[in-house]
Order: structure tokens, then C-alpha cells, then sequence
């Protein structure tokens, strides 16, 4: 049995950190790390990142494969994409890394950092008035594991927390909304809008003019999700008329960002070079680990994609 790593040990740690990882916590299985493939018949998964299945082989005895990114609608439909189960490397109960990550900047936001760091570089001593947690309504988009660990760290800080998922669920600590049809009264009742969505064909491009319309004024916007999930010059409209008040974003289309991008010095505008976070090499390995031996057992992969939905 052995495992074929693709483009991993460029981007997380080095070749030697993901063997003696993999030596630890899977001494039995044979680690290889492309383009040293070896006999392709005895590899029976795959984990990657950015992968190019243009050039990888076929792997006729594969049985799962493992994506790093958290989003995979740059492969998805790939002719040469194996038929095999993939799944996503995520920790079950969320990262707490893109916990702190997020909490971070709707406190941000919520206490006006921004506003009176401008102060700051004007030499104003500028006090305003200070909102209580009770009185600020956080919003995510999207509800899943990487979500639902800040959302609910928000609440026990008094934040009125609720979310927007894509189908009904049964949720007792969150308000839940779900559907097209009830997008519009989520975002009428949420002042820090919190993206975690994947891209999808009906998410792309959901923050854009109308949507930021349905948004209280002066409402503000996280956007871990993907990019694409922002249209940018209507949120610097937005940003402008004071419909928003700010925006942070960590995920941003294209990336990196192009240097003449308005969004590099607009005033209410967060820009980070997407790092909400960084799991090491001995995260993504136990989580490797961990759906091998559910696989082996005759279980199913932990965190499996639907490859009809994309997520």
C-alpha cells in the first residue's frame, strides 16, 4: 500500500517532514513523493495541492484521494480527475488557527480598530460610541466545520450569531437560514457579515450590489471563502456611499493581487494575503492517517466531497 504526494511537501514543510510524519504515524505505509512515483499499480492514494492531472499518471488501483485546498473548483471537472472518492483534509472540529482568525477580525470590526487606527495617523483623539456584543448581529455564510468553531465562540461573547446554509438543518445554538428565498431576511439582520462558502456556480459573485443593498448601512464584510465570492468594484461602491463600513479580505480573485488593484490602499479595506491558516505537516498527516485507516476498515473517507454539489 502506498501513498502519492503531490506538490504538498512544496507548499507545507519539506520532502523529510512529511516522511518522518508518515514513518510515525503510518509506519506500514510506503510514502511517495511525486514525481518519484514508483510502480503506479501498488499506489491506492493520492493527496495534493494545486494539482495538474494533466500530467499525473493513471493510478489503477487508487482508492481515495485527498485535497489540501479548501476549495476545489479549479479541478473538479477535470477530464483526467480519477473516479475515485475524494476528500477535504480539515480537523472535525474545526482549525483553530481560522477559529482565532475570524474572531479576530469581527472584533476588529466590531470595536472600530480601523477607524481609530485613521485617527491615530492623524493625531485625533477620537472616541466613539462603544456597541455592546447584545447589540451586533454576526452573520455567517456558509455553516460548516471551519464555521461553525468562531461562530459559536462569537455567541458565548453575547454576539447575536446566525447563518445561511444552502439546505434546511437542524442547528439548537444558531439561528439558522437557508435557501435563495431566504438570503435577503439574513442579510437584513446581519451587521458583520461572515463568509465561509465554497464556489459554487450560485455563489460566485454572491456579495455584489444587490446583496450589499439588503445589508444594514454601515454593515461590515469578512470574506474567508474564495475570491470570486466578491465583486470587487461593487464593494468599493459600497465602501464609498457608506453602505459598508469595512471589509476584510483574506481570499481575493486574482491572487496574488495585481498591484494596481484599488483595493491595496482603499481606506476601509483589509487586505491579507490569504492566511487565515496554515495546518503543519503532522495536522494534515493524521487527518491523511485518520481516513486511510476508515477506508481500510471499510468505512468511508471522514470529510468526503460531493461531486455534484463541489463541496
Amino acid at each position: 500500500m502506498a501513498l502519492l504526494i503531490v506538490n504538498l511537501d512544496k507548499q507545507i514543510g519539506n520532502a523529510q517532514a512529511w516522511r518522518d510524519n508518515f514513518a510515525a504515524q503510518v509506519p506500514d505505509l510506503e510514502l511517495r513523493i511525486w514525481p518519484d512515483a514508483g510502480e503506479l499499480v501498488q499506489i491506492e492514494y493520492l493527496a495534493f495541492i494545486r494539482p495538474d492531472f494533466n500530467i499525473l499518471p493513471e493510478l489503477p488501483k487508487l482508492k481515495a484521494m485527498f485535497s489540501r485546498s479548501a476549495g476545489v473548483e479549479a479541478f473538479i471537472n477535470h477530464p483526467k480527475l480519477p473516479k475515485v472518492p475524494l476528500g477535504k483534509l480539515e480537523p472535525a472540529g474545526g482549525d483553530p488557527m481560522m477559529t482565532e482568525y475570524v474572531v479576530m477580525h469581527v472584533l476588529r470590526f466590531h470595536r472600530d480598530i480601523p477607524g481609530y487606527q485613521a485617527a491615530q495617523a492623524n493625531r485625533e483623539w477620537h472616541r466613539t460610541t462603544i456597541v455592546r456584543p447584545e447589540q451586533r448581529r454576526v452573520g455567517f455564510l456558509g455553516l460548516g466545520m471551519m464555521a461553525k468553531a468562531p461562530a459559536l465562540v462569537l455567541k458565548s461573547l453575547g454576539f447575536e450569531v446566525s447563518a445561511w446554509v444552502r439546505s434546511p438543518r437542524e442547528e439548537t445554538e444558531i439561528s439558522v437560514f437557508h435557501g435563495s428565498d431566504q438570503l435577503e431576511p439574513f442579510l437584513r439582520q446581519t451587521d458583520i457579515a461572515v463568509c465561509l462558502l465554497p464556489l459554487t456556480r450560485e455563489t460566485e459573485g454572491i456579495f455584489c450590489a444587490r446583496t450589499f443593498a439588503m445589508m444594514p448601512r454601515g454593515a461590515m464584510l469578512v470574506n474567508v471563502g474564495r475570491g470570486k465570492h466578491v465583486v470587487d468594484a461593487d464593494l468599493i461602491r459600497a465602501l464609498d456611499s457608506g453602505q459598508l463600513s469595512y471589509a476584510a479580505l483574506d481570499a481575493l480573485w486574482p491572487e496574488p493581487l495585481p498591484p494596481e488593484s484599488p483595493l491595496w490602499l482603499h481606506p476601509k479595506v483589509t487586505v491579507m494575503p490569504h492566511v487565515a491558516r496554515r495546518p503543519t505537516v503532522s495536522q494534515l498527516v493524521t487527518e491523511i492517517a485518520a481516513n486511510i485507516r476508515s477506508v481500510e476498515s471499510g468505512g468511508r473517507l471522514l470529510q468526503e466531497i460531493d461531486m455534484t454539489t463541489g463541496y
